[in-house]
């Protein structure tokens, strides 16, 4: 036996012949899901095959894998240990397949961006010109989102959550662009009022949550009085009507009140405490392993958040 043969045969590369790879993938996707069902979507697997596959993971791997825990699974210590080297593994794997890469040209994906509303009224314009530019035969799905949850970054077909600082992740983020709080008040309102005194003046226009938008706690904490006009479900309609309801004051993020501007007259001043940013971040999949692709649409997120 030669070196090379004693290196294959220590190293176990050798066992891998007896044993089933195409179990690899489905086991990726059960560790991240935790979850027979969501696995078995995610790789294309009916419930009794990705049922029947778990089984073979176990009799391999002589683990339990995942246990049932009241209503839900959770997975074994062995199981969380398996995570990051399967997945780099199975990254190496396809570099070394070399998968056709990325050609924006011709590509013909859908690509999905998940953000608020006041996101999408702030960066879609941009990003959907931008898309129909660079990707002409590509399809760009905006998914809006409230409250960020686990399932808002690994759900299936979502490329990138754009996220404000405000909101935990997970996962690492990358900041896009900036923004801050600033009071918008409606054009007829006297010209001289400071931000503090149209606070204080003027009837407020409100998003109607459980929770009190972030700044009103600060204002309280200032013992500053004000008086709610109105509620408002929909965070979009919020500088529109302050702008055309004759008086009125809001809080509201700077750029969605700048891109609100363009459209409708409308007053914009600085909010009158200090206060933290509001800042967008962006958070990729973590199951996204086309480089080339996310590369391209860093670059074009990037472009689309210019000059904001």
């Amino acid at each position: 036996m030669n070196h090379g043969e004693e290196g294959t045969t220590g190293s176990g590369l050798d066992r891998l012949a007896s044993v089933n790879l195409n179990l690899l993938v489905p086991l990726l996707a059960l560790l991240e899901e935790g979850s027979v069902t969501r696995a078995a979507e995610r790789v294309g697997l009916s419930q009794p095959a990705m049922s029947h596959a778990l089984t073979r993971m176990r009799r391999l791997l002589g683990d339990d894998l995942v246990v049932r825990q009241g209503t839900g699974v959770t997975l074994t210590p062995r199981a969380l240990e398996l995570i990051a080297p399967l997945r780099s593994a199975l990254e190496q794997t396809a570099r070394i397949v070399d998968f056709p890469c990325f050609d924006p040209a011709t590509d013909r994906r859908v690509i999905t961006v998940a953000m608020t509303n006041s996101t999408a009224f702030v960066v879609g314009p941009h990003l959907t010109r931008l898309v129909a530019e660079r990707a002409p035969h590509a399809t760009l799905r905006v998914r809006t989102i409230t409250v960020p949850t686990e399932a808002t970054f690994t759900d299936q077909g979502v490329d990138v959550v754009l996220l404000s600082e405000g909101h935990f992740s997970p996962y690492p983020r990358e900041r896009l662009y900036n923004d801050r709080c600033v009071v918008v008040a409606s054009p007829d309102t006297p010209p001289e009022a400071s931000a503090l005194e149209l606070l204080t003046t003027q009837r407020h226009i409100v998003v109607d949550t459980e929770r009190r938008v972030f700044p009103y706690a600060l204002l309280e904490e200032h013992g500053i009085t004000y008086r709610v006009g109105e509620l408002i479900s929909d965070f979009l309609l919020v500088p529109f009507l302050v702008a055309r309801a004759g008086g009125g004051v809001a809080l509201l993020r700077f750029q969605v009140a700048t891109a609100m501007r363009a459209l409708t007259e409308l007053r914009i001043e600085e909010f009158p405490f200090p206060l933290p940013g509001l800042g967008i971040d962006i958070v990729w999949n973590p199951r996204l392993t086309d480089q080339y692709f996310t590369e391209w649409l860093r670059a074009l997120l990037f472009d689309a958040a210019a000059g904001l």
